[in-house]
């Protein structure tokens, strides 16, 4: 079929509605952000907020519980994703929709559930008082955040590994063997390499997902500071709405360099493999 070309007035009309939900859900949003952060001092408002050790520690807490979260769930993903992949068994179908059942819940349910695991009543601390004597509570703090936080970011990157690993082309794998590879060689040299893409493009979603989770923290904000829920404050508690706005758009800044990056890296994944 020959190419068609539109003229001039049908493509406009064709992307005009792109544009508008594009104009309406973030250049809006966006610019009200920034003129709202700004407050008339641009430079002086984000260099207090850049120079403010409690925003920094909110923002360094932050990034190291996403980055944590997405090196776990990566690892587990792989072990659990790779044999789902590949192999055929009885309930298949059952377990990776038990697997990938926490999809449907949002963030408060995560919460709630982890208070249900690692609270004042929560399992973990029933068994443990009965074994130790001592009460073992942690749903309050960073530690029940990132179980909760791992917990709905599992099914998300188990999914990617799936599909990854389907299409992954075995004859290199049975080449590999061919030639001597231990089976730890061929996933390392073979396995890994094919599934990087895959690996960088679920990582970077998890990553950012979890940096701008809202919900769990909410949920368990006992003893957790991490910059949703320092934002919350700001806008809620304090009414301070340039502060948040510039946190926001900081929030925004660090999330979208961690894509721009991961999607440079899954190219360059892709070009290789």
């Amino acid at each position: 079929m020959d190419d068609v070309t539109f003229p001039l007035r049908w493509r406009i009309a064709l992307i005009a509605p792109a544009l508008a939900v594009f104009a309406a859900f973030w250049l809006l949003p966006m610019g009200t952000l920034v003129a709202m952060s700004s407050n008339g001092h641009p430079i002086e408002t984000y260099r207090a907020l850049l120079t403010n050790t409690r925003y920094l520690s909110s923002l360094g807490a932050t990034v190291a519980l996403s980055a944590a979260v997405t090196l776990v769930t990566l690892v587990l993903s792989v072990i659990a994703g790779l044999p789902l992949a590949r192999r055929e068994f009885t309930g298949k179908r059952t377990l990776v929709a038990l697997l990938t059942f926490p999809l449907a819940f949002p963030g408060v349910v995560v919460g709630f559930m982890v208070i249900m695991l690692a609270g004042r009543q929560g399992l973990i601390g029933a068994i443990t008082q009965k074994l130790t004597g001592d009460k073992w509570v942690f749903a309050y703090s960073m530690a029940g955040l990132f179980l909760g936080y791992l917990y709905f970011s599992i099914p998300r990157v188990i999914l990617t590994v799936m599909a990854s690993a389907a299409k992954l082309d075995r004859s290199l794998e049975e080449a590999a063997r061919s030639l001597g590879a231990s089976p730890s060689q061929v996933v390392r040299d073979v396995v890994l390499p094919g599934l990087a893409p895959g690996l960088v493009a679920a990582g970077a979603i998890c990553f950012a997902t979890s940096m701008g989770a809202f919900g769990t923290a909410f949920t368990l904000a006992t003893d957790i500071d991490v910059l949703p829920m320092t934002i919350y404050t700001e806008f809620t508690l304090n009414a301070n709405m340039a502060t948040a706005a510039g946190l926001s758009i900081l929030l925004g800044l660090v999330t979208w360099l961690v894509l721009a990056l991961a999607r440079s890296a899954t190219a360059a994944a892709a070009g290789t493999a």
